[in-house]
């Protein structure tokens, strides 16, 4: 609004400049401010008296970003001009610009290139300079770095870097906050690094540095931060880390670091966060740990951890996050621990056992509990609603039992909860409705029984119940989980028909339903939900044609993750028929999939040839059931189509050719049909040789088979009777074979050769053997 009065003001000339490739429109110092001194509103703008000196209102102005200040690029005197041109014609940030924020300027969706921000490199005068958040690609030049020996602090997180970090980086010596986080960087930290003696926070996280941490990165003594996490770095942890008086954070996990981790770390008196997780390294459990430091945060996630936790955690009384997960530990979970009011705890993948204390809920700060993956058994304790701050809640593969404390729906902030994998029972759930921050719900894999509750929160939007024992009809109250995306109930005993109010839930992205004893037809309504992206509706009992209609399935011609729930914890995989197997999908990466499943049924009729338009379709399985007709020629349509299943069917006819059109294409089962003709070849049809996938079928020949087709084979052609010279030829030979033939015997007779003889006298010699 201001920026529009300005430039409405009739009094006040302007003129139009190019500012960093940008046109601009700016006015002459002089002129703007005195435009300013009699500005009606200048006063409610500047929250102070009018009579401000000029100086003054420029420097009030800039503070609020209300006013740029800018000088001119052209400094010589133009062609037959006596001095500087009063209006020029090109403008650069005003020099004595000391800090500049400039992160986040631009949406996720527009690349820069860096070379758009290389003039604000000239500027000697900066201190401060954050270009985070924006998505800026290119290399870091050499050249851009020579002019900032002035700079004092550096942010560049978020954006789209690459190559090595240049060496010269270690020419700004004044340099005390340098993060180069989240970028492309890769080969080594540069050694001219330890050359910043003022420097108190270097991260380089999210890259892909490597090599080996430079050995006397203890020699930069005021650091308090180093974080290289999350990149390729190899070797020891430098012993020399532990002259680092000042450090308060060291980041290492997930890197490739190995070796022994040096118990010296803890006699950092300074140390508040160590972070060493996700490497190859090893601990010294024998080692006697008397910790100098006062620790708020500890990761030891996956690093060689055995017997019993370590007990000297317990002198850590500020201690806030504890991960000591994904190692071999042993034992049960400790009373001391449980009653340290540690807020966020994660000891899964071990292999510890017994009860949980009830202690461990009195907590009013524990706000996540991980203990998935180990061998914990008995009852929850009755208390567990106690911990009013908990959201995070994983309990899964253990062997719990018994019912569900109702004390748990006293947790209002709970938002992701995991007891899958366990043995709970129970016919009945406690009330959920009240939990309105709960969205992630996976009681799949226990023994709950009797009809499926419906009181979950309306904000649910994952509720996995499969492989249960839970009956009855799916209820209408589904329908009230308006933001719903995944619904698995696969594996119970559910039974009726397939309901159409199934369809008024328009935000499902994952539908699982295999395995129950579903009755009636697919609801033509299928369709409406334009986000399903998996359906599975095996083995149950569906009757009727397929609907024409779920080749309109909107997520399955087109997948996108625009609205795709992510998980950031580790939740269990979403288990399908895959590729003739049962496989586990990641569920951060399940966007990519598109997965139809109608098989073990008793469906009917023709396959629609709309399946053909679910171009993101990789796996279509249609097998064990009635169909009859004809392959549709669209399902070569099927660009994205890794298996195809139609076996067991009443399919007749050829395969079309166009099946050698679909590039993605492992597995084509069509066996036990009635299919005839020529297997097509070509592409990936050329692989598809396995002779079990094409058995039990009326005639079916082709190469992937062994079988020649008739059309492939070379016809024979009897030889022709060019004329009767030729016949007579052949006769006056076998004339002459007849006459030869008789005339050699005549002969052979006469002289000898051939004498008759008389018959034996069988009756005589009978009556001789008589006597």
């Amino acid at each position: 609004m201001f920026a529009e009065k300005v430039r409405d003001h009739k009094d006040l000339v302007s003129r139009w400049a190019v500012l960093q490739e940008t046109r601009v429109e700016y006015f002459r110092g002089k002129d703007f401010v005195s435009f300013l001194r009699n500005h009606p509103e200048l006063k409610d703008i500047l929250e102070s008296d009018r009579s401000l000196e000029a100086e003054d209102i420029a420097n009030a102005l800039l503070r609020k970003n209300l006013l740029v200040r800018c000088d001119r690029v052209v400094k010589t005197v133009r062609p037959g001009k006596k001095k500087l041109s009063t209006w020029p014609a090109h403008l650069e940030i005003f020099p004595t610009v000391i800090a500049l924020d400039l992160s986040s300027i631009v949406d996720g969706n527009t690349v820069l290139s860096f070379t758009i921000f290389t003039p604000l490199f000239r500027i000697r005068s900066l201190t401060e300079l954050d270009l985070s958040y924006n998505g800026i690609q290119g290399e870091l030049l050499v050249d851009s770095l020579a002019n900032m020996s002035k700079l004092v602090s550096l942010d560049l997180t978020l954006n789209s870097f690459h190559g090595n970090i240049p060496k010269e980086i270690g020419n700004m010596t004044k340099l005390q906050q340098l993060d180069l986080s989240s970028n492309n960087f890769f080969g080594e930290i540069p050694p001219s690094v330890l050359n910043l003696k003022e420097l108190k926070v270097l991260i380089l996280t999210d890259n892909s540095l490597s090599m080996e941490i430079p050995i006397d990165i203890g020699n930069l003594s005021n650091i308090t931060t180093l974080d290289f996490s999350n990149n390729k770095l190899t070797g020891t942890i430098p012993s020399s880390i532990q002259k680092l008086t000042q450090l308060e954070t060291l980041q290492l996990e997930n890197n490739l670091l190995t070796r022994e981790i040096p118990s010296c770390l803890f006699n950092i008196t300074s140390l508040k966060n160590l972070f060493l997780g996700d490497n190859y390294l090893t601990w010294n459990n024998k080692a006697k740990i008397m910790p100098r430091c006062t620790l708020s945060e500890l990761s030891m996630r996956s690093c060689g951890l055995t017997a019993e936790i370590p007990d000297w955690i317990s002198t850590q009384k500020t201690l806030v996050h504890l991960d000591l997960s994904a190692n071999q530990l042993e034992g049960t979970f400790p009373l001391w621990l449980a009653e340290m009011n540690v807020s966020d705890i994660d000891l899964s993948g071990n292999n510890l056992k017994g009860f949980l204390p009830p202690s461990l809920f009195n907590s009013q700060n524990l706000t996540v509990l991980s203990v998935s993956w180990n061998n914990f058994y008995g009852e929850l304790p009755s208390n567990i609603g106690n911990a009013t701050e908990i959201y995070h809640l994983t309990l899964d593969r253990n062997n719990f039992s018994g019912k569900l404390p109702e004390s748990i729906v006293n947790s209002k902030n709970l938002m992701f909860l995991d007891l899958s994998d366990n043995k709970f029972f129970g016919d009945t759930l406690p009330d959920f409705s009240s939990n309105v921050n709960l969205e992630i719900i996976d009681f799949s894999s226990n023994e709950f029984s009797a009809e499926i509750s419906t009181n979950f929160p309306q904000e649910t939007l994952v509720l996995s119940l499969g492989k249960n024992q839970f009956s009855g009809n799916l209820s209408r109250i589904l329908t009230n989980l308006s933001k719903l995306e995944f619904l698995d109930i696969h594996d119970n005993k559910i039974t009726g028909e397939l309901p159409g109010f199934i369809c008024q839930i328009s935000s499902l992205q994952i539908l699982h339903l295999r395995n129950n004893s579903l009755q009636g037809s697919i609801p033509n309504c299928i369709s409406n939900l334009t986000n399903l992206q998996i359906l599975d509706l095996s083995s149950n009992h569906l009757v009727g044609d397929i609907p024409t209609k779920i080749g309109n399935l909107a997520s399955m011609i087109e997948t996108t993750n625009d609205s795709y729930v992510f998980i950031d914890f580790d939740m269990s995989e979403v288990i399908l028929n895959w590729k003739k197997t049962q496989q586990g999908l990641s569920w951060n990466h399940m966007y990519i999939y598109s997965v139809l499943d109608l098989s073990m049924n008793q469906l009917s009729g023709e396959i629609p040839t709309s399946l053909g338009s679910l171009k993101a379709l990789k796996v279509l399985n249609i097998s064990h059931n009635n169909l009859y007709g004809r392959v549709p020629a669209s399902l070569g349509d099927l660009e994205n189509l890794e298996s195809l299943d139609l076996s067991f069917n009443n399919i007749s006819g050829s395969i079309p050719q166009s099946l050698a059109k679909l590039q993605q294409l492992t597995i084509l089962d069509v066996s036990n049909n009635k299919l005839t003709g020529k297997i097509p070849v070509g592409s990936q049809m050329d692989t598809m040789n396995d002779p079990n996938f094409y058995a039990n079928n009326s005639g079916l020949c082709g190469m992937q088979i062994r079988v020649p087709c008739l059309e492939d084979l070379s016809p024979t052609i009897p030889p022709k009777v060019e004329s009767k010279e030729t016949w007579f030829s052949w006769e006056g030979v076998w004339i002459g074979y007849v006459v030869g033939f008789f005339v050699t015997v005549g002969n052979l007779y006469l002289v000898g050769y051939l004498v008759p003889t008389k018959p034996p006298n069988h009756r005589g010699q009978q009556r001789r053997q008589r006597a």
